[in-house]
């Protein structure tokens, strides 16, 4: 007996993997998601679906005998600001005393080359002295559209020095990407013609998405994987799972050809933004969402801006880092995640 077939017969296993109450929500936030606080499947602390997948004949390896995997991702909002907000960090850093950022941010006025957020080359640095590689979501928008904050073609030569190390130049979709199949190819297209690569990987800005809609489309735009379904307010696991999975569409009773590769934290929903914990708190949490999901052999997905990776952002961002190469993970990009759950993995069923 397949596993999905399984999934089915479990009635509230099904419903929370499939997020049935995600279709036609009555309720949506001002960016169109379904919040957290809509749902009723209030734990998201323990991968319920996992578990039951790993009871029911999941048998998931990794490269090296590795017993689980981070998904490591930046999406790229941000590369450079204007005089005033400059002069703003410059200042706020001085107060601070972090005299090395206050000159950053003062020379990035006089050469935009070397703003602080056109940072790629600083974090495959630091990824590299951790053994790991990530993924690096860009927006492929025109000016005009918004939150324009950047043209591709300036950062080219960064972008396939990035490809050319090893890690991963995926899409971050704009705002009217994720219900439109137009926007998302053409994104697509501009970002390939400016890589010189195939784009296998997708995230949506802030997070937006459709259930299922959006799978559908990403499949049929020709991407292999999605790595947005995870909610912004709050960290956890929306749908149970701590794998990799292929979502399934209750409108059409047919999986979608789309691996998604769920996220669990993200460092705006930790420690800005959303659930606002402090250092310690942020930490515990994080360190139980990365232990569990050792105990499960699953995948856990890291979304860390690339605006945030200074103070005490970077900080926290170096100490996950630690615990995960500590504890022996294979801690690598969504494609290579994508490519080897493809070939390697199968149910035991």
């Amino acid at each position: 007996m397949a596993l999905i077939d399984k999934l089915r017969a479990e009635p509230e296993i099904w419903e929370l993997f499939t997020k049935r109450e995600e279709y036609n929500p009555l309720f949506l936030d001002q960016y169109a998601r379904f919040p957290y606080y809509f749902s009723k499947h209030s734990n998201l602390m323990e991968p319920t679906v996992s578990k039951y997948m790993m009871d029911n004949g999941l048998n998931p390896e990794y490269p090296d005998g590795k017993k689980f995997a981070v998904c490591l991702t930046h999406d790229i909002d941000v590369i450079k600001q204007g005089f005033g907000n400059c002069a703003f960090e410059s200042a706020k850093s001085i107060i601070k005393g972090n005299y090395r950022n206050s000159m950053r941010y003062a020379f990035s006025i006089l050469n935009k080359k070397k703003h602080p957020f056109r940072n790629f080359k600083e974090i495959m640095e630091i990824e590299d002295k951790y053994g790991a590689k990530s993924s690096l979501y860009f927006l492929a928008l025109r000016p005009g559209e918004r939150d324009f904050n950047y043209n591709l073609e300036e950062i080219a030569n960064e972008i396939g020095e990035i490809s050319d190390k090893g890690w991963e130049v995926g899409l971050h979709g704009g705002h009217g990407s994720y219900d439109n199949i137009e926007k998302m190819i053409q994104e697509k297209k501009l970002l390939e013609s400016v890589s010189g690569k195939e784009v296998i990987g997708y995230r949506n800005h802030y997070l937006r998405f459709k259930t299922p809609d959006t799978w559908e489309l990403l499949s049929k735009a020709g991407f292999k994987y999605d790595t947005t379904f995870g909610y912004a307010n709050c960290a956890g696991f929306r749908n149970g799972t701590c794998h990799p999975f292929k979502p399934f569409n209750l409108n059409t009773s047919k999986e979608i050809d789309i691996l998604e590769i769920p996220l669990v934290i993200m460092d705006r929903t930790l420690l800005m933004d959303y659930m606002r914990l402090d250092f310690e708190k942020a930490w515990e949490l994080t360190k139980q969402l990365i232990d569990r999901v050792e105990q499960y052999r699953g995948v856990i997905t890291i979304l860390w801006h690339n605006n945030s990776m200074d103070g005490i952002f970077l900080k926290f961002y170096e100490k996950i880092l630690k615990y995960c190469s500590e504890k022996n993970a294979c801690i690598t990009s969504g494609a290579e995640i994508c490519n080897w759950w493809e070939k390697n993995v199968r149910d035991t069923n």
